[in-house]
């Protein structure tokens, strides 16, 4: 028996407790929100804000069941490249650079479910495809903004002439330090590290959890790893290229 698609097996063999899984998010939610205040990247958002969070989110929908989905006919199916996770990633990271507050990534990704919902997938499974969606790549997009605040991607990096003074005389505050990086650079590392935990979501929270909460079966831990490993390098190139996409966007439209 089961509730909207959902069979709530907690017992699959190899599944992650659901205690790990809600301490996991509960916490990065309060860290998030917490390291977010300190370093000034928690903000009430601006009517902008949405509008950019929602273009964006609409037109990763766009492009992951459609210019995506058409591209992906050209390129077979492999472990190491995905064609939806790039346009996806690209285009969360430019909202993100834009809007540059906590809770950018958990507000896109919920719009990004609801849509795919509405197009393609239908409500069955929820709301787990929404918790899922928002708590893993919406709440690890926020976790790196939280850990950088307004200067995400190198925005308001300052110039290197003033650098060494500018660290005279400004204490350190939680991560400043890496946020003094030239803007090119952050924006590249910033986009890497985002990059690099949207790795994580699909094959481990969804291979691990949520797939055999929903549906049950074996949760294969080698290929779990394997696909972790395998999408490692091309996450860290489009993360990269995102990034720097970002920063010349952000400073094209004047921010």
């Amino acid at each position: 028996m089961s509730f909207n698609g959902i069979s709530g097996i907690l017992n699959s063999p190899g599944e992650i407790p659901w205690e790990i899984v809600v301490l996991f998010f509960g916490a990065g939610i309060l860290f998030t929100f917490i390291w977010g205040k300190r370093t000034g990247g928690l903000a009430r958002f601006t009517t902008v804000d949405l509008i950019y969070i929602g273009i964006g989110a609409a037109f990763a929908v766009v492009w992951e069941f459609y210019i995506g989905a058409f591209l992906g006919k050209f390129i077979p199916s492999n472990p190491f490249f995905g064609i939806g996770y790039t346009g996806r990633l690209i285009a969360l990271l430019i909202v993100a650079g834009l809007v540059r507050k906590v809770g950018v990534g958990m507000i896109a990704m919920f719009i990004f479910n609801l849509l795919s919902d509405l197009i393609s997938y239908g409500f069955s499974g929820e709301p787990m495809y929404f918790l899922y969606e928002m708590l893993t790549y919406g709440l690890m997009m926020d976790l790196v903004i939280a850990l950088a605040g307004p200067n995400l991607f190198g925005v308001k990096s300052p110039e290197k002439r003033t650098l060494a003074a500018k660290n005279k005389t400004s204490p350190r505050k939680g991560l400043e330090y890496i946020t003094r990086m030239p803007g090119e650079y952050l924006a590249a590392f910033e986009g890497i590290l985002i990059g690099l935990f949207w790795v994580v979501p699909e094959p481990l929270f969804y291979g691990g959890f949520i797939s055999p909460f929903l549906y049950g079966g074996v949760v294969d831990w080698g290929k779990i790893v394997f696909d972790m490993i395998a999408f490692i390098p091309s996450a860290v190139i489009i993360g990269a290229i995102g990034g720097l996409i970002t920063l010349r966007i952000v400073k094209a439209v004047g921010q």
